[in-house]
């Protein structure tokens, strides 16, 4: 993305989209307001300790971008920012309309109609909870509420429905209208290099919510059926074997996808073998007639009383295993095996495991006014042509604003 001009109006809706972009290269201006974006506030701290530039929330939000402080009541912010939008590539705001459709840049002046559309090269991401024209455009929101206004929070949560959904936490809700919002853009640049025009870009993050349900949206537009939440597992209309199991060492893990073909329990009644546990697992000859079969016919488990004994002790094996193991030990046995499996982490275990330190997941950031760096959570994905990298960390308040202004002079 090296090259490319983004001007971010900053919010905590938003924020994530502009970080996609910054740490792959692009000029990311976080525009901030007087005092700085009240996100700046968030916890958790440093050190736990409230203060300017200690927001972990803002450090990781907001790596790689440059930042300016703009009134944009005042004449001057005004005219900077029309500025910092005629030379851009793109834009990403957030600016939620009120119940008569206009939004506070639009009374300023400053909306893509105003000031954007002079830009024949500019494509104007608006991302806002209902759309910028729909009746529920000025609807106050969360994200809590887009998760559960959206059906994502209902297939979250436990087999035990008297308990209600749970919200998946880490700002989920935002982070999905967000990758919308970052794929539209990415969309339209390839649009613009054929064609040579921008466009103006409408994320609705209800809508992006609802189409990211896995299977409820559709189960139910389909077949009129609701899918019910599961602990660990799909969201399905008919429950499915429980899958998170206590290992030896107490860790917890999801035992994922079961032995389905045969060759599956030719490798599970080996693992068992390996561990000198086939004795003690009293369904291994269920599992030898899985592993004798030419073929296991999933359709007819409900039919097939046969079948659903050799599924079912699949089922049962991969969770006894589990049971007898360490967990690390278990997580790499199945993946060697080829069984779909995962350790349930905390996010500070994550940064130990093998596999990310391998990859290079956990980055290194210098603070120079803090004298030292700091471990982030690195790249989600790995690009060998245009490789992606933390330039710098989070800007201060208006750290950028003199440099960014002589630009625009």
């Amino acid at each position: 993305m090296a090259g490319l001009k983004v001007v971010e109006l900053a919010h905590e809706r938003i924020a994530y989209a502009g970080k996609l972009f910054a740490d792959l290269g692009a000029d990311v201006v976080l525009v901030e307001p007087p005092g700085g974006d009240p996100s700046r506030n968030y916890p958790p701290f440093l050190d736990d300790q409230p203060g300017p530039g200690r927001s972990l929330w803002a450090w990781h939000y907001h790596t790689s971008k440059r930042s300016i402080e703009l009134d944009l009541e005042e004449p001057a912010g005004r005219d900077a920012f029309a500025k910092l939008v005629a030379g851009a590539d793109i834009v990403f705001e957030t600016e939620q309309p009120d119940a008569d459709g206009t939004t506070r840049l639009s009374r300023l002046g400053l909306d893509y109609e105003d000031i954007g559309a002079a830009n024949t090269k500019l494509i104007w991401v608006s991302m806002t909870p209902y759309g910028r024209r729909a009746p529920r455009m000025a609807d106050p929101a969360t994200d809590l509420t887009l998760l559960a206004g959206s059906g994502i929070a209902w297939s979250c949560g436990y087999d035990d429905h008297s308990l209600p959904p749970v919200r998946g936490g880490g700002n989920q809700g935002y982070h999905t209208g967000c990758h919308y919002a970052v794929m539209g853009a990415m969309t339209a640049l390839l649009y613009r290099h054929v064609s040579g025009e921008g466009q103006y870009i409408d994320v609705n993050m209800n809508a992006a919510g609802n189409v990211t349900t896995e299977a409820g949206s559709y189960t139910w537009l389909v077949a009129q059926q609701t899918v019910q939440r599961q602990t660990g597992r799909h969201a399905g209309v008919n429950p499915s074997m429980p899958s998170q199991v206590a290992c030896l060492d107490g860790k917890i893990v999801n035992t994922g996808l079961p032995p389905r073909r045969p060759d599956d329990f030719r490798r599970m009644l080996g693992w068992l073998s390996d561990l000198g546990l086939t004795d003690e697992f009293a369904l291994s000859p269920v599992l030898e007639m899985g592993a004798a079969r030419e073929r296991i016919d999933l359709s007819l488990i409900q039919t097939d009383p046969e079948t659903a004994a050799i599924f079912g002790a699949g089922r049962e094996c991969v969770n006894f295993i589990a049971s007898r193991i360490p967990a690390y030990d278990f997580f790499s046995g199945a993946q060697a095996r080829g069984f779909q499996v995962g350790i349930i982490y905390s996010p500070e275990e994550v940064f130990g495991d093998p596999h990310f330190i391998a990859r290079g997941f956990p980055t290194e950031v210098e603070h120079p006014e803090l004298g030292r760096s700091y471990t982030y959570p690195g790249a989600p994905y790995q690009f060998r042509a245009s490789p992606w990298g933390i330039s710098r960390r989070a800007p201060m308040i208006g750290e950028h604003s003199a440099e960014i202004l002589a630009e625009l002079s």
